[in-house]
């Protein structure tokens, strides 16, 4: 059995992948997780996996209380907590669900503990992509994507013939805002921005689709992932999101991996690490693909994309800038405290401002979300 700790078991990945450990009781053990803030879900995650060893949560008050009723457990809080999880228990794979920068130490920590890594946190490979796949090259660990777009391009790349892609594509709904007036985009209500098309998501993650913040991450994601340039990527806009990526050969025939818009397919090709069936689909045009609608990306409607390729050319520190911008950015919209497209303004002004570091180490890049977040911070309260 594949024993499994699993960070961010309270949000929407962590969830569903509890439902993938509890459909293959003969596969996987759950050993440990951690439930961030939502302290009051862990007596119902214990009550489903009483396998489980070790608990960590966000707030010390929680773990304390917690601790008075499970003293047969080991209880941590923080973010050391979770450093502390990995290290103090011993596990095959770390699902990685957690949302934001607090996901990258413990991905880094996880592969030095030469843990498998199966991560839908997309700011470890974002800001520390350099750092995870130099630990990689040494034989530390192992690392597995679980968003459903990464694991369509592994799909594709499985069944391809290389020296016949032309190009790799990443597709894209567009988010909630899709069809709204570039005119108006300045007056979009943090609600408006949440309802996206297609899939039920954290909020984060949510308004991250409305700006496509989270298609220039996953850009920046696959060139880490599959050690590709830039240039080998490409977004397709998909309105209903059943194709999640396709690789194009250079006579213009598609391999295409199609599916549900639903997490559980791509969280399940994680824990099994690739091994289980999956088909693609062979196509001569995407004209092919009845009752699928495609159309093209357009820039000047999602500024973040192209911010999120400047970050990755300029490399060293300049994604943990551009990450740390983006979720002080993203929390200030939902707090009402700036318009929907000061996103991208305040975003572009801490990569222009801020110093960048070629070769930053673990730490530069902790003090540099820590500056970027202190700087974004000043800059929305001077604006008020």
């Amino acid at each position: 059995m594949k024993r499994i700790i699993l960070l961010g078991a309270s949000g929407s990945i962590g969830t569903q992948t509890l439902d993938i450990i509890a459909k293959y009781p003969q596969e996987f053990l759950l050993v440990g997780f951690s439930v961030g803030k939502q302290a009051s879900k862990a007596e119902d995650i214990l009550d489903r996996f009483p396998s489980v060893r070790a608990v960590c949560f966000q707030e010390k008050d929680a773990a304390y209380a917690f601790k008075d009723d499970h003293e047969e457990l080991e209880v941590l809080y923080g973010d050391s907590g979770l450093v502390d999880l990995i290290q103090e228990n011993e596990a095959d794979m770390v699902v990685n669900a957690l949302v934001g920068f607090v996901g990258l130490v413990p991905t880094i920590k996880a592969l030095e503990a030469n843990r498998i890594v199966a991560t839908a946190n997309k700011e470890s490979l974002v800001v520390g992509g350099k750092l995870i796949n130099d630990l990689l090259d040494q034989g530390k660990g192992k690392i597995i994507p679980i968003d459903s777009e990464h694991v369509g391009v592994a799909k594709c790349l499985a069944e391809a013939e290389e020296r016949k892609i032309a190009k790799i594509k990443i597709t894209a709904s567009g988010g909630a805002l899709r069809d709204y007036p570039l005119e108006k985009l300045d007056e979009v209500t943090p609600e408006q921005a949440l309802a996206h098309p297609n899939w039920t998501m954290g909020k984060k993650i949510t308004i991250d689709c409305a700006t496509m913040m989270n298609k220039g991450f996953e850009l920046i994601e696959a060139c880490v992932l599959f050690r590709r340039k830039m240039d080998d990527f490409s977004i397709l806009m998909h309105r209903e999101s059943q194709m999640h990526a396709c690789v194009e050969y250079t006579n213009g025939r598609l391999l295409c991996d199609i599916s549900s818009p639903d997490m559980h397919g791509p969280i399940e090709y994680a824990l099994f690490e690739g091994q289980v069936e999956f088909e693609i689909k062979h196509v001569r045009s995407l004209k092919k693909l009845k009752n699928l609608h495609f159309f093209d990306f357009d820039p000047s409607r999602y500024p973040c994309v192209e911010l999120a390729k400047k970050a990755y050319e300029l490399g060293g520190n300049a994604t943990a800038i551009l990450n740390a911008a983006n979720e002080i950015a993203v929390n200030a919209f939902l707090d009402g405290q700036i318009a929907f497209t000061d996103i991208a303004y305040l975003v572009e002004e801490a990569l222009s401002d801020i110093p960048l570091i070629g070769e930053p180490t673990l730490e530069d890049l902790i003090f540099a979300d820590t500056m970027t977040r202190s700087y974004c911070l000043e800059r929305i309260r001077l604006a008020k």
